[in-house]
């Protein structure tokens, strides 16, 4: 059973968070009231609808001129939806003065759509990965229904730990796994898939390696 550490960082796994510095002379800000701002932003973002495997979303915090902040927020989106969805939610968040968008609208040509697809397959359907697919019960093949109208746009549901962003054949893997293993596995499933230009493995992993006596 995973722990709730784990859970917490799951949800957040395809989030990533940086403060600009503060000018000098300027107040240092209260990192408490930065670390609540954070998980508020990271909360809007990970419970949107149109927020799914297929997405890796970043923002960092800057010190707004009326004593807020400006949060930016990059990354890549599967859906033009969703890019606004996040502006707008960020944006009624108090204490944010305003939001500057600079996430990438993911193409959805059918090579890529193909691509997102059979990796998710490859790498939710592997035996040792398959623990983190919170729809495990439901068999992969299952998934071919939602080809035709593009998996970007019907994705599968729940939290996944292991973000797949596709940008022209070349793949990304983002988020966080329990071993040093699975990572090496989820990315040599990616590098199998047909198609695939590239594979950028960038998952992070909980457990630390054991040292050798």
């Amino acid at each position: 059973m995973k722990t709730n550490r784990t859970k917490l960082l799951w949800s957040a796994a395809a989030l990533s968070f940086v403060l600009a510095a503060a000018p000098l002379g300027a107040q240092q800000p209260d990192q408490e009231q930065i670390l609540r701002l954070a998980g508020q932003i990271r909360k809007k973002i990970v419970t949107l609808n149109n927020y799914s495997v297929f997405d890796h979303i970043t923002f960092g915090l800057k010190h707004g001129a009326s004593g807020g902040y400006v949060v930016v927020v990059g990354g890549y989106a599967s859906r033009p939806t969703l890019k606004k969805s996040i502006s707008r939610v960020v944006g009624k968040i108090e204490s944010v003065e305003s939001v500057v968008n600079q996430i990438e609208v993911l193409p959805t040509s059918g090579h890529d759509e193909d691509i997102r697809f059979a990796t998710y397959a490859k790498i939710y359907g592997h035996p040792a990965l398959s623990r983190y697919n919170p729809n495990r019960g439901t068999p992969i093949y299952g998934l071919h229904r939602r080809v035709a109208l593009g998996i970007s746009n019907d994705p599968p549901l729940g939290p996944h730990p292991i973000h797949i962003i596709v940008n022209n054949g070349h793949v990304t893997l983002e988020g966080i796994v329990d071993t040093e293993s699975d990572k090496t596995i989820a990315g040599l499933q990616a590098n199998s898939v047909s198609g695939v230009f590239s594979v950028t493995n960038n998952l992070q992993v909980l457990q630390a390696p054991k040292k050798k006596k």
